[in-house]
């Protein structure tokens, strides 16, 4: 019995938080986000990576200490536990393919791959600043 989501294992919310964490595209075997619905919808789940996670967490915590799910009350909420705050999880998650196309990771990362590749410029390393401060 896992205490947290993302640390239940063979489960598809584990599965999508480590390819988010891993800077990896969301899992093929799995429906992707699609977000609201609308008109010529396509295929996939109608909600937002991060509104599927927080669901799942605000779930776990309302269910009963004594059922399989309950997450404690004195967990964190499931972004700060990621060590994301709203912002950073949202774009990477909506804007991701905008921003990144060779690689993915913290400035630092970025600057060996490009040594390692001997790429001139890498796309994204002004967002990488950003949004992977704190990780």
């Amino acid at each position: 019995m896992a205490n947290t989501p993302e640390t239940s294992n063979h489960t598809s919310i584990q599965k999508r938080i480590n390819a988010v964490k891993n800077k990896q595209k969301q899992p093929k075997r799995l429906l992707p986000f699609v977000g609201n619905l609308r008109q010529d919808m396509p295929k996939g789940v109608a909600y937002s990576l991060k509104d599927y996670c927080e669901l799942v967490d605000c779930t776990g915590r309302c269910i009963r200490a004594d059922r399989a799910g309950y997450i404690q009350d004195n967990q964190s909420p499931i972004l700060e536990r990621l060590s994301l705050d709203a912002d950073q999880w949202l774009t990477l998650t909506t804007e991701f393919e905008q921003h990144f196309s060779t690689a993915v990771g913290s400035d630092h990362m970025l600057q060996q791959f490009k040594q390692h590749t001997d790429h001139r410029r890498i796309r994204g390393m002004a967002k990488a600043k950003v949004l992977f401060k704190s990780a």
